[in-house]
């Protein structure tokens, strides 16, 4: 049953379609689905009273809808199926209301209308559901002077039926209000939850709802932080000899267990540029054990980095930097935005990553001075660095007992 129900509601389906419009085409199509029934049945009820005309209308609803259906699933226009369900909806109703009289005598059967203007704020662009409600109000005013012109005397039914279809009508379009309007926001909403963990995926939580109340540029300084820079030696020569499928998922098993463990060590992955992994501690939250958690993190990867290759088919070997200092941290730009980092703390680590020997972490003298306490670390010499001739680093060995 669950999967006839799905294959009915797909129909008018496109492979083009975004999730949003894949969502509101399913939603219109069971909508007008619900109401076919209704339809069949109170035309039922009025030719079973002696009012063959007036049954016909809601037939006729049921016949257009049908065909409105099937013209979409042959065509896949949701602008035509939008455009026809609410026509029939606004129009039929008042139709019937002629027939039989007036307001009184069809059992508020107008009310039925009002879910043209409420289908259009589910359906069409917000700023369209103004006119339809416009041509709400005018079909009711047409439909009461034309009931006094068509039928003056009124329909003579059943007081019995005519009190019942008034809580009928009332109940009934007032259930499918609340289903079209209940559904129509739980669609919204997983669509905002989607939204929100995507955007969680580019940017770090704090950010993420900064942005959101604030959509203005995010600079941030911070004056004690680290970053690390993480490498695969020799990627390139390696990647020439792979298809791109196993290039693609060489780098995401290994980029994947990098994700574990930064959110296990709870830093901040910033990005990754190619085959080299960028993370930083100490932003966007401070914290005092930047340096440590960083330095526990490389000793992580680096074992990472043997493991993650259960097959043994290709040697991955890493080279880590890690740098101590202040940095800049922001969100530039209003598309593909990103949280970077700058300043001479990033560049450093770069630098510490690029110079570095593999399977080994070359940290900084700033770095060292908040690790050597708690981390055996082996002098490594002078690195000639870019605009900053040659500076002192240091080798990270592995934790203290």
């Amino acid at each position: 049953m669950r999967q006839a129900l799905d294959r009915v509601l797909s129909i008018g389906a496109d492979p083009a379609d975004s999730s949003e419009d894949r969502f509101r085409k399913r939603l219109l199509v069971g909508i007008a689905l619900l109401i076919l029934p209704f339809g069949v049945v109170w035309g039922a009820l009025y030719w079973a009273v002696g009012e063959p005309a007036v049954a016909l209308t809601p037939w006729g609803y049921v016949t257009g809808s049908i065909v409105s259906l099937a013209v979409f699933a042959r065509t896949r226009s949701f602008a035509f199926l939008r455009t026809a369900q609410l026509l029939l909806i606004l129009v039929v109703p008042a139709l019937g209301m002629i027939m039989l009289g007036g307001i009184d005598e069809s059992s508020s059967v107008i009310l039925w209308s009002l879910l043209a203007p409420l289908g259009a704020v589910a359906f069409d662009q917000p700023g369209r559901a103004w006119p339809w409600f416009a041509a709400f109000v005018v079909t009711i005013l047409l439909s009461l002077g034309l009931s006094e012109v068509v039928r003056p005397d009124g329909a003579d039914l059943p007081d019995a039926f005519v009190r019942t279809f008034d809580v009928l009508n009332i109940v009934v379009v007032s259930f499918v209000a609340m289903l079209l309007l209940v559904t129509f926001a739980r669609g919204r909403d997983v669509a905002q939850a989607r939204a929100e963990a995507l955007l969680l995926n580019v940017l770090p939580a704090d950010i993420a709802e900064r942005l959101q109340s604030d959509p203005n540029s995010i600079a941030d300084h911070f004056d004690d932080a680290s970053i690390l820079f993480a490498d695969v030696v020799d990627f390139t020569p390696l990647s020439a000899r792979l298809d791109a499928r196993e290039v693609v998922g060489l780098l995401d098993r290994l980029f994947t267990s990098f994700d574990e463990l930064v959110d296990r060590h709870e830093v901040e992955k910033i990005k990754t540029i190619g085959d080299c992994y960028m993370v930083a501690a100490g932003v966007p939250r401070p914290r005092a054990d930047h340096a440590q958690a960083l330095a526990g993190l490389a000793f992580e990867m680096l074992e990472c980095a043997r493991t993650c290759n259960p097959e043994g088919e290709h040697d991955i070997r890493l080279r880590i930097g890690i740098s101590s200092g202040p940095v800049v941290a922001g969100v530039i730009g209003r598309r593909r935005f990103l949280y970077d980092l700058w300043g001479d703390t990033v560049n450093m680590a770069s630098r510490m990553e690029s110079h570095g020997t593999p399977d080994e972490i070359q940290i900084t003298r700033a770095t060292w001075d908040l690790l050597h306490d708690d981390f055996v670390t082996e002098p490594h010499g002078l690195v000639d660095v870019k605009g900053k001739a040659e500076v002192e680093t240091f080798r990270l060995v592995g934790p203290r007992a």
